[in-house]
């Protein structure tokens, strides 16, 4: 009898090794398509499969997919971030298999596409315009009114997102983001935002079932690097009602309800106002701090539901789950890392993760890829929760040796 495969297309180093041990606990084989499957470390690890093929090619990947059939029972093929997740869904469509609608996925993450569909739903967001040229910007930041928020219209972890408080914070992010610094996915285009302020938080749902709202704090500005996330929320149940309504708001604008679903917001004189949705569970920690507050796990029922299973998405308990994420405040060479034994021994601590190790250069981009690893800790309170996660970081320490400038000694 042939081995029941999972398809994976590319992978993730967040919640990519999440997604390949789910599958291995549902007895389940899973396979990474990748233009360059070296790069995801955890996949031969965890002793699972990997394959090099054009992701960006859909007809190379239904081939690849129906070269491995005569081996392989392919119960499900889907992946662990947003990037490919529409080609995922034309691809399940083209084996039968369940899986996403590629269309809504596709406008859903276009932000520009998105921010329209929503505000014609009425559902409450920042002022918002498109630019393609430096005089575009300007004139958009003119009208919104400054500060605003200048991003890329596709993309994701805060990558070329940035906080502009002035003309000139303008202008110089402008000509990153034009100028050949930033990696476009597709043609630039720019959003230009009003910057909405006030809390931050999340909700992260499966199918059209609110699962949990968190809240994360972020910054410092002019970057939106997160430091801390915790769920639950602090929120009254009026303000929890008021979250879950324009969550259903947006599935409804967005033609989204079949599988995961992230959504932002920001807590502001008007109430939520939605700052992005993201056809995909938000990133590890995330899924492990849901799993901890509510017992549910987020990745394993996302692939119950890829292969045709039924999901069980009842909680089982609730506990508050934090994580604190570090991150350096100046770039160099990572010389060393540790305490983190002494941390894990903390009744409480969940989980601490490194995501480099020595002799790593760090530099700073101003997105998730600042961060060099996460303290878990969970707890029946959230002051006592906090109380713990301080405590576990106080422990951990590194040294980071600054690069040595032009005409400077070695």
């Amino acid at each position: 009898m042939a081995k029941r495969a999972l398809i994976l297309l590319e992978g993730s180093r967040y919640n990519g090794p999440l997604y390949v041990q789910a599958a291995l606990r549902l007895g389940l084989h899973p396979i990474t398509l990748s233009d360059d499957p070296a790069q995801y470390d955890y996949v031969a690890a965890e002793g699972s499969g990997a394959i090099r093929v054009d992701t960006s090619n859909l007809d190379a990947l239904i081939h690849e997919c129906s070269r491995l059939q005569p081996r392989y029972d392919i119960a499900g093929i889907t992946c662990a971030g947003d990037t490919f997740y529409a080609t995922v869904g034309k691809v399940c469509r083209h084996f039968k298999l369940p899986g996403p609608d590629p269309f809504s996925i596709e406008r859903c993450c276009d932000k520009f596409t998105q921010r329209q569909l929503l505000a014609q739903a009425g559902v409450p967001e920042p002022a918002y315009r498109v630019a393609t040229h430096a005089t575009d910007v300007q004139r958009a930041a003119a009208e919104i009114g400054l500060p605003v928020i200048v991003k890329p219209a596709v993309g994701s972890g805060s990558r070329g997102v940035r906080l502009c408080r002035n003309v000139e914070e303008l202008a110089e992010h402008t000509a990153y983001l034009l100028g050949g610094q930033h990696t476009w996915r597709s043609s630039p285009r720019i959003l230009v935002e009003e910057f909405a302020q006030g809390p931050l938080y999340w909700a992260d749902i499966m199918g059209d079932q609110i699962i949990g709202i968190g809240i994360a704090d972020c910054g410092p500005p002019p970057h939106f690097v997160c430091r801390e996330c915790t769920i639950p929320a602090p929120l009254t149940d009026d303000q929890h009602e008021r979250v879950a309504d324009v969550s259903r708001s947006c599935l409804r604008a967005l033609g989204l309800g079949w599988g995961p679903t992230g959504i932002e917001f920001r807590w502001t004189k008007r109430g939520p106002v939605v700052i992005e949705v993201n056809p995909r569970l938000h990133g590890a920690p995330t899924p492990q701090l849901i799993q901890l507050a509510y017992g549910i796990d987020l990745v394993t029922e996302h692939i119950k539901l890829v292969i045709g299973d039924e999901c069980d998405l009842h909680s089982r308990h609730s506990q508050t789950a934090a994580a604190r994420f570090l991150v350096p405040d100046t770039d160099g060479t990572l010389d060393w890392i540790g305490g983190d034994s002494q941390a894990a021994a903390i009744p409480g601590v969940a989980e601490i993760k490194f995501y480099v190790e020595p002799k790593t250069p760090i530099v700073r981009k101003g997105d998730l890829r600042d961060w060099i690893g996460y303290v878990i800790a969970t707890s029946p309170s959230r002051a006592r929760t906090e109380a713990i996660l301080q405590r576990a970081v106080d422990l951990i320490d590194w040294s980071i040796t600054p690069f040595s400038t032009p005409g400077e000694q070695e």
